[in-house]
């Protein structure tokens, strides 16, 4: 019997292209597993009116382990409106399959490391100060609040009289008493201490394994004083029972600006669900953009791990395909490490390593070409060609 079962999820667009990919990399390092299909995404939004359905929740409560490949999602009026014909009228809300996913086992610990591989054409640099150019290396580690703040999803457009009451009991609502209800939309950004002192704690944790010397929580204490007051408060407590790490702290305004600065002074970041999503791609544009960026999903018991890309449906029908697989593989990197397989996953990364670092096979992105048919015609290497380096490199 195989060691794991994992739980693979292709979604929407191009995630049906890059899960195989990633599996391919899997089994050429060894790694142990039984692989369990799983419907998620557009496909069944359309036809069952649920995006996520019961048997895929059931599938990863029973394995625990999911590689996801990317979602399409769209606005509520535009989702309502390609439901299937039978399934109108019954009241039926689109909501993103990922997040609900998260919610559902509460998956509130999200990874986003942003490591840069030598050679990448895609990497940032800058002037140096004697006029040549600087190529810092990269390697942050974000730490994302995974299902609380913004994205908890409590939120309302043409709030209820007895919302609008609770709200109107703080006084900072008394500039919106003139404003009719049904031209007043509400989303809350709602922070727990649990969720706060999990997430800090899991970024030091990481911290100390890692090797890495500072945490930095990257919050907006000044204005939003009560989330990210709390955020930073736990973190204050946390950082006691790791003194040989320092405590850093920014606000997500200004943590933009220097990333593009000094990003090499950032070892781990913690956030909010919104900040932690904005600073993360931020910094995965530095490493080579979303066909870097890699991402976990972790729980108590469930682990799911993605690339952070969307669905690029117009590039799934492309013959041959012409997406970046290394994100997938580098979230299938994220599971290996996870399941204890730490030593598979650095030989696939160093395989990425390599073939990264000779620019022999560089996929279009890398190449800063446009997407389209022509690109493997321009000398663009195919998802599989860049699978196969990798490959090779193993």
């Amino acid at each position: 019997m195989p060691k794991y079962t994992v739980v693979t999820m292709p979604g929407d667009g191009v995630g049906k292209v890059v899960l195989p990919e990633a599996l391919r990399v899997l089994d050429a390092v060894g790694f142990d597993a039984e692989y369990v299909h799983a419907d998620i995404g557009w496909e069944f939004w359309v036809k069952e009116g649920n995006a996520l359905p019961q048997r895929t929740i059931d599938a990863l409560a029973q394995h625990r382990l999911g590689l996801f490949g990317a979602i399409t999602s769209k606005p509520k009026d535009k989702a309502a409106a390609e439901l299937s014909r039978e399934l109108h009228g019954r009241g039926l809300v689109y909501y993103s399959p990922i997040v609900g996913m998260r919610q559902h086992f509460n998956l509130d610990v999200c990874i986003r490391p942003c490591r840069s591989f030598a050679g990448n054409p895609l990497n940032f640099v800058r002037r140096s100060s004697q006029g040549g150019v600087d190529e810092p290396q990269i390697d942050v580690a974000i730490f994302r609040q995974n299902t609380e703040g913004l994205y908890a999803g409590v939120e309302w457009t043409n709030p209820p009289q007895e919302v609008r009451t609770a709200f109107e009991t703080h006084p900072k609502m008394k500039a919106f008493t003139q404003v009719p209800s049904e031209d007043l939309a509400i989303s809350t950004r709602i922070f727990t201490r649990r969720g706060c002192h999990r997430i800090v704690r899991a970024a030091f944790e990481y911290a100390a394994k890692h090797g890495y010397g500072s945490v930095t929580v990257c919050e907006k204490p000044n204005v939003i004083r009560e989330t990210s007051g709390m955020m930073e408060e736990e973190a204050r407590k946390v950082h006691k029972d790791f003194p040989q790490i320092e405590l850093w702290s920014t606000n997500i305004d200004a943590q933009m600006m220097w990333l593009t600065k000094n990003p090499e002074d950032y070892g781990v970041i913690v956030s909010g669900n919104m900040f932690g999503d904005i600073v993360s791609d931020g910094f995965a544009g530095l490493v080579g953009g979303l066909g870097f960026a890699a991402s976990g999903n972790i729980g108590d018991e469930v682990a799911v791990f993605e690339p952070t890309h969307g669905s690029a449906p117009k590039y799934e029908q492309l013959d041959p395909p012409i997406v970046n697989p290394l994100a997938m593989i580098l979230a299938a990197c994220m599971l290996l490490d996870h399941v204890g397989e730490s030593e598979r996953a650095r030989r696939i990364r160093d395989a990425i390593a390599s073939v990264v670092r000779t620019g022999r096979v560089a996929t279009y992105d890398m190449l800063r070409l446009t997407g389209g048919p022509e690109v493997t015609r321009q000398g663009a290497a195919s998802s599989t060609q860049m699978t196969a380096a990798v490959l090779a490199e193993l």
